[in-house]
């Protein structure tokens, strides 16, 4: 019953945004936290952001830092990656993960959506 499901990806220019949903169920949501990773052709799956439902603590890779924001809904179970001022080196599909903490590592995570494109093209 556990379910991951991204949306809001789509082909974007360079300097535009997105804004990319994660919507869980199967899950307990309190205690819980959301990563975004990417993965782009013949790349490895990178960490992108993470956010603790506890705490309401968030992590944010350094190549995203000052440009992506990452937020939570918890009435509608979903977690947003507010992603601004796009480059090409975004491009990739984003995947959102679920554990109890936030890891860098995606070894770690069980529970995957199963990915939105994003193409940051001119």
């Amino acid at each position: 019953q556990v379910q991951l499901v991204e949306s809001g990806g789509g082909l974007v220019q360079p300097g535009g945004s997105l804004r990319l949903s994660c919507a869980a169920s199967g899950f307990t949501w309190n205690n819980i936290g959301i990563a975004w990773f990417r993965q782009a052709p013949g790349k490895e799956r990178e960490g992108v952001s993470c956010i603790l439902d506890s705490g309401d603590r968030t992590y944010f890779a350094d190549s995203v830092k000052g440009r992506f924001t990452i937020s939570r809904d918890n009435a509608k179970n979903t977690v947003y990656l507010q992603m601004n001022n796009l480059k090409p080196e975004d491009t990739a599909v984003y995947y959102c993960a679920a554990d109890k903490n936030c890891y860098q590592n995606p070894l770690l995570y069980d529970y995957w959506g199963q990915g939105t494109q994003v193409t940051v093209s001119s």
